[in-house]
């Protein structure tokens, strides 16, 4: 066999790592976590000192029985797991599952995964950190603490299904908050004034007037008084000023940047990340550090001045300022800067450029700049013109990097200025007077809301990515779609001694790409800010997170730590089933005019809705469910009456009727056993006719057989996992490399045999006339198949000698299992 064994957690991390080692080593991976807790259980004693109750995972085993094997044949093992809380963890794991012998096992970490930094960790070997492990036990701990104990009462009290995180449930609140502060906030008007002036040399400029007015009747007496005015530079003031580089990326930072420059979400940004330090070419990706190594700066220096000169070197170092910043590791950086570029997909290429680019400008000389502003006085009143200018007198970091920003509403008026001196006058060419209304803050990004999370102290590198993706699927927070509203505003133009008055229209309110809480996450968010206003505290969360920092510092017992939480949490716990209300949202709109009856909407089973009548009356109610743009909190008595109204009947079609209605998919029409989803923006109580034929007659085009192949159709679609095509019950998966949208004949013939070729390869046995086969499955363990019927045989499992007869008794026992899981479900 081999002397040395080195597990990791990646496949991928294993290959990179086993071209810079000798031929007696081997690299493995674990595929993540080998153990856990059961997921269908609390795990954790909490009668004797919260002892977690880890399990290896039944897609875990086979893997665990292969690296004993290994293990067992090595001289040494050697536990290269990520050196951050996780990771240790993972090498814990590891060891306990493994049974690793103490004398013979080794832990090493590293920050990139290069030759020397590979081979200097070989050289200096660690046992495992006990409490970086025990910290990362807390979080898991505490964090199924939470999860189990509320999230049973959120299915009695809000609705089933739902669930609650210690730090997901933080995050939903400061959506909901500002949800909140937006629905709240009303705008206020008012106008500003941009003048257009030139000198006697015909140079012309633009200058904003300081200060606003409130009405349009003032700035119309402020236009007049403009006129006749004589305008003239009043001031002229130069200032000198530099612009620093940023620090470079950490995890959050580089979240946020690539989510302004590239458009990344923080998933994407984190698989990009993950894929570039596995393959080596960036440091490990989770950090809160913005600290370069004495390597990296040497190696930065020299690029900027073989590449710009040694006027734009500067060597710094920063400091995160950030709560709950550790910085015990280094920033996200190149490992080696000689090379600007990676050959490797979109993504990663993107983003290794952004981190080279960010690295390198941290790293060089300030920008001087000089900022001209020109002060413009009236004869004819006190108030006065700005014009802003700004001159680059030395670029320094500026030519290389500059950095993205959020929302920029910076109206300032800023640009080129000609040549003017002091008393010199100016004609006014144009005024326009603009109505201008406040904003409310704006909705969080994903990546506002990770600046926002780790401003708080909330959560910590590798848990922002997670937190963002779980509460998004969820359904407690949506990626918003609304493209917003038409606003009027009101503009005076002063041109050629006349003012002229105009009403113009922009866009308002728009959601687009930015985090919105569902109904769902609103009402849970409710609820538990009411019933558990500790846990969802931000200030609180922080303290948690800070002490899971001492715990992997050790200054800190953890079992103490979840004693002292589960102290206070629990009996709020039995509190809150014993005492706490049902949560729906509802609200009572009114009466029915018809029927005279009490009209309410709230949170349903399948989601937001309306009813008329109360629990309380003899009469049966009635329900509809609200649209998808309607709200339980904004909707009106009117509009919820008109969703009674639906289904509604369109008219006739092929001697069939069509009729609009709404579900729990949303709006749609049917037709002859036909259901057609209606796209965003069309109402199904104001559908017409037309417009319903022409979506079923779009929806036979989309179904057609696009192709026939060995005397089956062929058909096309889009599903969760992107286009396919399906032929003779098969759904295969078209790739990029094809053109979806105009797929031939001779496409549908090498998608079909590649696919048919595959399944061939799968199969093991086959029983025709019960339908019933046996495929291979993943890590030599094998499936036996009916219909969507599935059972896993273990690995090992001599399928030659397998009957029908065993098949059958098989498929009995997995359905005596199923019907006794859903008995017990029932019962409880």
């Amino acid at each position: 066999m081999f002397k040395n064994l080195v597990i990791v957690e990646s496949p991928a991390k294993a290959k990179t790592i086993e071209k810079y080692l000798g031929s007696d080593f081997k690299v493995f991976s674990s595929y993540g976590h080998i153990s856990d807790l059961p997921s269908k259980e609390l795990g954790v004693d909490v009668d004797n000192d919260f002892k977690p109750k880890y399990i290896i995972p039944k897609d875990k085993k086979d893997v665990v029985r292969e690296l004993k094997k290994k293990a067992l044949a090595a001289d040494f093992v050697w536990l290269a797991s990520d050196e951050d809380r996780e990771g240790e963890a993972i090498a814990w794991h590891l060891f306990e599952s493994l049974k690793l012998d103490k004398d013979k096992t080794k832990r090493i970490v590293f920050r990139e995964i290069t030759k020397g930094a590979i081979l200097k960790a070989i050289d200096n070997p660690r046992e495992i950190n006990y409490n970086l492990v025990n910290a990362q036990q807390a979080r898991r701990v505490i964090d199924r603490l939470v999860g189990f104990e509320i999230s049973p009462i959120l299915w009695r009290k809000v609705k089933g299904g739902l669930s609650a995180g210690r730090v997901q449930s933080v995050a939903v609140r400061l959506l909901v908050d500002r949800e909140k502060e937006i629905n709240d906030f009303i705008p206020i008007s008012s106008f500003k004034v941009l003048a257009r002036f030139k000198n006697s040399n015909n140079a012309e400029f633009t200058a904003q007037h300081v200060g606003s007015f409130s009405s349009l009747e003032e700035v119309n007496r402020f236009l007049e008084k403009s006129i006749n005015s004589n305008f003239s530079i009043l001031s002229i003031d130069k200032t000198p000023f530099k612009k620093s580089a940023s620090a470079p990326f950490t995890t959050s930072t580089l979240q946020q940047e690539a989510s302004r420059k590239l458009g990344f979400n923080v998933s994407r940004t984190m698989l990009a990340a993950q894929r570039l330090y596995e393959s080596g070419n960036i440091t490990y990706m989770r950090t809160d550090s913005v600290n370069l190594s004495d390597d990296a700066l040497k190696s930065i220096e020299a690029v900027i001045k073989n590449n710009y000169g040694e006027q734009y070197s500067r060597r710094k170092n920063f400091q995160n300022k950030n709560k709950g910043a550790q910085e015990a590791h280094e920033a996200i950086r190149p490992t080696n800067f000689e090379n600007k570029e990676v050959n490797m997909e979109f993504d990663q290429s993107k983003l290794y450029k952004l981190i080279w680019l960010r690295t390198v400008a941290s790293q060089m000389s300030d920008a001087i700049l000089e900022r001209t502003t020109f002060k413009i006085a009236s004869n004819n009143y006190n108030n006065e013109f700005s014009a802003n200018g700004e001159v680059i007198k030395f670029d320094g970091f500026l030519k290389l990097y500059i950095d993205g920003v959020d929302n920029n509403d910076d109206e300032e008026n800023s640009g080129i200025l000609p040549a003017l001196s002091q008393g010199e006058s100016l004609n006014n060419i144009k005024m326009i007077a603009s109505e201008k209304f406040s904003r409310p803050l704006y909705r969080y990004s994903e990546a506002a809301l990770v600046k926002k999370l780790e401003e708080l102290g909330i959560g910590r590198p590798s848990t922002y990515a997670p937190t963002i993706t779980t509460i998004q699927n969820r359904k407690y927070v949506v990626k918003g779609s609304f493209e917003g509203n038409e606003r009027e505003y009101r503009e005076l133009v002063l041109q050629n001694g006349s003012i002229q008055s105009k009403t113009s229209k922009e866009t308002t309110g728009s959601d687009k790409g930015k985090l919105v809480p569902t109904e769902v996450g609103i009402i849970v968010t409710e609820f538990l800010v009411n019933n558990f206003q500790n846990i969802l505290n931000y200030n609180f969360t922080a303290s948690v997170e800070e002490d899971f920092d001492k715990i992997a510092n050790g200054e800190k017992e953890w079992t103490n730590m979840l004693k002292d939480f589960y102290s206070s949490f629990h009996p709020i716990v039995e509190d809150v089933i014993k005492n706490a209300s049902r949560e729906s949202g509802e609200r009572i709109l009114g009466t029915d005019p018809v029927s005279g009856r009490k009209v309410s909407v709230r949170l349903g089973k399948f989601g937001p809705m309306a009813q008329i009548g109360s629990v309380d009356e003899e009469d049966k109610l009635i329900f509809a469910g609200l649209l998808p743009e309607q709200k339980i909190s904004k909707i009106t008595l009117e509009e919820t009456l008109e969703l009674f109204k639906l289904p509604c009947y369109l008219g006739d079609f092929e001697n069939e009727k069509i009729e609009s209605n709404t579900g729990r998919y949303g709006p749609y029409i049917k037709h002859n056993n036909l259901f057609v989803s209606l796209p965003k923006g069309l109402n199904p109580l104001q559908i017409s006719l037309d417009q319903a034929i022409e979506l079923i007659l779009e929806k036979r085009r989309a179904d057609a057989p696009i192709s026939n192949y060995e005397g089956h159709d062929v058909n096309k679609g889009k599903g969760k996992f992107g286009p396919f095509i399906k032929w003779k019950g098969l759904f295969i998966n078209v790739n990029k490399s094809y053109d979806f949208d105009n797929l031939s004949q001779e496409d549908c013939v090498n998608l079909i045999e590649d696919k048919k070729k595959k399944e061939a390869e799968k199969l093991v046995r086959i029983w025709e006339d019960e339908g019933i086969r046996i495929e291979k499955a993943r890590w030599g363990r094998f499936n036996v198949i009916k219909g969507k019927f599935k059972v896993e045989l273990p690995k090992g499992t001599d399928v030659d000698k397998f009957t029908i007869d065993d098949v059958k008794i098989l498929f009995q026992k997995k359905k005596k299992k199923k019907k006794k899981k859903s008995s017990f479900k029932s019962k409880k």
